[in-house]
């Protein structure tokens, strides 16, 4: 299908005067063509990279209401308040909502008074919503999220297998599917379970430059987690992820014990108290939350500084759209996570002893042995990331992860990795036992401990034969050995046993490469990895001239009041991004303010002189021209022409 002149100019005209951008990013202008003109498309796009766009300009454009199917309910009202607040009329309709209010949004669709009307999966089950939708006008079905309908994915959604009947009711309406996370599989089974086989596919790069990725050896995870956030990111925004409930509850009490501001969230605490917290992080600068994975999807607010993991994630898939909640606003952000041993373990555990067919368990173990890989590469981290989705990795490194930062030493692990092997085969058909890690490592090191005692272990031809590492370096040769499928673990008492590759080891056909295992005291600086390439400042106003950092802050000051005011997220009003750049142009008429980036008609219109006048009031009142010592060099203004901030996925 094509695109007119006309309607392309439509485009870039709508992208300019409603959300303050001279120009499209990457994909974004050619999926736009392609839906306006009325085809189908599947969007691959990393988080940050502008996915909302990609149908909200066609919905603007195209005749009739945008229909949006997202399954982030509680997320729903910031969503609309942010597009209301671009001058674009949206609604939504789902189950916090009464009769009255739910009245009120179906008159607006059905008069055609609504750009786009937002709505949960599991409503398109009812037939009370397919007639609304029949009697009103569609312009476009955008269905967001769009991996939830794919079993082979990491979050899916069994109300997603519905959709597919908006292509057979609706044949004539355009769909969108998109998503920030999908393997080939996954992008598949997306095309398939949504019946949109003539859609055309784009797929972008999946690289988020500006966060950078670091996983540490973990010792004591919270008080690592303490250093690096003192450290790293005093006062920032941030989201913790523990595996576990208790952990959630026990990392927020212990970061708000210590001076950090935190919330938990999970699915054990009350409706109203979840709610509660995400909206608090949503609207406060600076609280850290600390959840399972059920907090985060859809969460939109631009300047999250740091995503941290105090637990393994079972799939890189889960970890890439987790860390993509960071540095939605393309500010330099870290994607920090403390790993283990017991991670391992107990990731092997759950998927041997968990629900599923051996279908299930075999997938799991795939996602969890690429997720492994991730961890213990001695090569790029962003490389490996790219490539696991199907995309060329920088040849040369990123020179933003801890690998390339500080790249780990590697050693010929292959005489330990006999030692290790052995002793599980002699503890096996010497005496017919299997044992977990620690005891195992006890009998390396020649250690009589009790229970070393109790089994008469101290009496195996292996006992002590490992006095040559330390315990932390032994622990490190299990997980590496783990990862590399040369042991496994075995039953709810996660025992180590040895599986079909482990033989080569042991008769010498096969060299063990392995990581060396960081000093301790480096793990205590917060961490565990060299300060080399960590932000040293805000990471929001690193890039600023220290004159300006005060004309900054007092913007920031004044949006955090405009969004009191509204009951609205702050990032509502301007992103971080857009207030660096109003001070670096520092513009002295409304004209002017209208050529920063992220500043359309509507905010224009309702912002553009507080921001004028808080300008006007650093410089005495003159207000014509920034204080001397503020004016920016004109090459040093910010953003230039490679560094202009990327539309946001603002919704």
């Amino acid at each position: 299908m094509t695109v007119t002149e006309g309607e392309t100019s439509e485009a870039l005209t709508t992208l300019h005067r409603v959300f303050g951008y001279e120009a499209f990013r990457g994909e974004q202008e050619a999926i736009v063509e392609h839906v306006v003109a009325g085809g189908d498309a599947v969007v691959l796009m990393p988080t940050g990279g502008g996915k909302s766009l990609c149908y909200q300009i066609p919905a603007l454009i195209r005749p009739g209401t945008g229909v949006v199917v997202s399954p982030l309910i509680a997320l729903m009202q910031d969503q609309v308040d942010a597009l209301r607040a671009l001058g674009v009329r949206a609604g939504f309709v789902n189950s916090t909502q009464d009769f009255d209010e739910r009245r009120v949004v179906e008159a607006e669709f059905l008069a055609g008074e609504l750009d786009l009307l937002y709505l949960a999966p599991e409503r398109l089950r009812l037939d009370s919503t397919l007639d609304l939708l029949s009697r009103g006008k569609i312009s476009v079905f955008a269905i967001d999220e769009a991996h939830c309908v794919s079993q082979w994915g990491h979050d899916f959604r069994p109300d997603y297998l519905a959709l597919s009947l908006l292509g057979e009711r609706w044949p004539d309406v355009p769909r969108i599917a998109l998503t920030a996370t999908a393997t080939d599989a996954t992008h598949q089974e997306i095309t398939q379970r949504l019946g949109m086989p003539r859609a055309r596919h784009f797929v972008a790069s999946f690289d988020r430059p500006n966060i950078q990725y670091r996983i540490v050896p973990k010792s004591d995870a919270k008080k690592q987690l303490l250093a690096f956030l003192r450290e790293e990111h005093p006062g920032d925004a941030g989201i913790v992820y523990c595996l576990s409930r208790n952990s959630v509850e026990k990392t927020a009490e212990f970061l708000t014990h210590n001076g950090v501001e935190a919330v938990p969230y999970h699915a054990g605490l009350d409706a109203g108290t979840r709610a509660a917290h995400q909206s608090r992080f949503l609207r406060e600068d600076g609280l850290v939350v600390v959840a399972t994975i059920a907090f985060g999807m859809g969460i939109d607010k631009p300047d999250v500084r740091f995503v941290a993991h105090l637990d393994l994630p079972k799939s890189v898939e889960g970890y890439y759209q987790e860390t993509g909640r960071a540095g939605r606003d393309g500010l330099p952000s870290t994607a920090w996570m403390a790993y283990g041993l017991n991670d391992v373990v107990q990731q092997r555990k759950l998927i041997q002893t968990g629900d599923g067919d051996e279908g299930f368990r075999r997938r799991a173990a795939g996602h969890l042995d690429a997720m492994l890989a991730l961890c213990e590469t001695a090569s790029c981290r962003r490389g490996q990331l790219l490539a696991y989705f199907g995309q060329d990795p920088q040849a040369a490194g990123c020179g933003n992860c801890d690998t390339c930062l500080s790249p780990p030493e590697t050693w010929d692990g292959t005489v330990a990795a006999q030692k290790l092997l052995s002793t599980v085969v002699r503890l096996q058909r010497e005496r017919g036992q299997k044992f977990g890690a620690g005891q195992i490592i006890d009998i390396l090191l020649g250690k009589r401990t009790a229970r070393v005692i109790q089994f008469d272990h101290d009496q195996l031809s292996v006992f002590g034969i490992g006095e040559d590492l330390t315990e932390g370096e032994w622990r490190g040769v299990v997980r590496q050995l783990l990862a590399q499928g040369l042991l496994a673990v075995e039953g709810e008492y996660g025992t180590l046993v040895l599986t079909d590759a482990s033989g080569s080891v042991l008769r010498r056909e096969r060299e063990v490469p392995l990581r060396k295992e960081p000093k301790r005291p480096a793990a205590a600086r917060g961490g565990g990895s060299s300060s080399a390439g960590r932000p040293k400042a805000k990471a929001a106003v690193a890039e600023l001239p220290e004159e300006l950092l005060p004309a900054f802050e007092a913007l920031r000051a004044w949006r955090a009041e405009q969004a009191r005011e509204q009951g609205v997220p702050a990032y509502v009003i301007f992103h971080d991004a857009t207030l660096r750049e109003i001070v670096s142009v520092w513009p002295t008429s409304v004209d002017q303010l209208g050529t920063v980036g992220g500043v359309g008609e509507k905010k224009l219109a309702t912002y553009g002189e507080g921001v004028l006048a808080v300008l006007r009031s650093l410089n005495g009142g003159a207000g014509d021209t920034p204080p001397e010592e503020a004016r920016p060099e004109p090459e040093d203004a910010w953003p230039g022409p490679d560094t202009e901030p990327e539309p946001d996925d603002w919704i």
